[in-house]
């Protein structure tokens, strides 16, 4: 799906959350008029009601964000399940979150795993828990509800955040122990996987030099879509990555290789702010990048289980082995600590493929 334009002029619209048919929509009323009608259908996927006599749209964080409607953090299902006693620290809980700048992935992901929790207590009181109560609780997400380590991880990072961030209880989980996470190495696909998917996108330019950038700076999705063309300075062969994961900027090297393609991109598209932009203008959507990925691993048929996450690996990777310094790949994939750019070196040590199998010695 291609994204859609945030450029609509909200002011001659008024929105209210709702109901319709089973789902949670957004309804937009405004005075008849063809040329509002005519911005709304341009810049949203907005479908008419004939038993409301109203637009609607799907009730979600995109666009929530384009009407400035206060974000979505968890759905009125789940929300529905937390008794009144504890709305109060579930908007605290909300605000502190917020207060701290946390990422919208983060609050909502954060929000998604609390709110479990109170979906479970019921009407007891979440500031009345003790450690001991807390403690049971993770049990049963590990013995009933059989949560993979990853998500036991991500609830018990929710859960402390309140009692030691909304609470101030800093020592209340110094006794509750974290499972061991699964050591798994990242999934990489070889250069000549990777030059056979190019393959496959010659006819497409926007496609092709979607991929080869994600691959060619090692960047990530989010960052991907987030690419403005102010951020690519070609003189220094350099693009600035700006507020990527953790708040933080970098630059990474622009390959040389890519500046045809990508003058001749700019003269074919014409973006305005995004290097990539939607059919109606707007943000290219982090799904439209996934889809684009999964197309041309198929025709490529490659038939390895990954994600467009791999070009960010391969490029990693394929950087070690070209002997490029592990520091260097700290920086230039935005890590904070050294021991997770170190995973790369476990895919490329070369001593350890010349090993000969006793069984070739047979």
């Amino acid at each position: 799906m291609e994204a859609l334009s945030i450029e609509l002029n909200i002011s001659a619209y008024s929105f209210e959350l709702g109901n319709h048919h089973g789902k949670e929509i957004i309804w937009i009323t405004f005075p008849y008029d063809n040329k509002l009608i005519a911005n709304l259908r341009k810049h949203t996927k907005a479908k008419w009601s004939n038993s409301n006599k109203k637009w609607y749209v799907p009730d979600n964080s995109m666009y929530r964000e384009m009407f400035r409607l206060e974000a979505k953090y968890i759905g009125t299902a789940l929300l529905s399940h937390i008794h009144e006693i504890n709305r109060p620290a579930f908007e605290r809980y909300i605000q502190q979150l917020k207060l701290k700048a946390y990422s919208q992935n983060t609050i909502r992901t954060y929000c998604a795993e609390f709110a479990q929790l109170l979906k479970i207590l019921k009407s007891h009181p979440v500031d009345e828990l003790t450690p001991e109560r807390v403690r049971a609780y993770i049990l049963y997400c590990i013995d009933t509800l059989k949560l993979s380590e990853n998500l036991i991880h991500s609830r018990i990072n929710a859960i402390k955040f309140y009692f030691e961030q909304v609470l101030f209880r800093d020592r209340f989980f110094i006794e509750i122990p974290r499972p061991k996470k699964p050591s798994l190495l990242p999934k990489v696909l070889s250069a000549g996987d990777i030059k056979k998917m190019f393959a496959t996108l010659e006819n497409n330019i926007k496609h092709q030099l979607l991929l080869k950038l994600c691959y060619g700076m090692g960047l990530r999705v989010s960052e991907i879509v987030n690419l403005k063309i102010t951020d690519i300075d070609s003189n220094r062969m350099q693009v600035l990555i700006s507020h990527s994961k953790g708040k933080k900027d970098r630059y990474v090297v622009l390959p040389e290789s890519i500046l045809e393609l990508l003058r001749a991109y700019y003269l074919q598209y014409r973006p305005k702010e995004y290097l990539f932009e939607g059919q109606r203008g707007g943000q290219y959507s982090v799904r439209s990048v996934q889809v684009v990925f999964k197309k041309a691993m198929q025709k490529a048929k490659i038939n390895k289980r990954v994600g467009v996450h791999s070009l960010r690996h391969s490029y990693a990777t394929h950087l070690v082995e070209q002997g490029t310094d592990i520091r260097f790949v700290q920086d230039l994939l935005g890590h904070s600590n050294i021991k997770t750019t170190m995973v790369y070196t476990h895919l490329t040590d070369s001593k350890k493929r010349k090993i000969t199998s006793p069984l070739d010695n047979l």
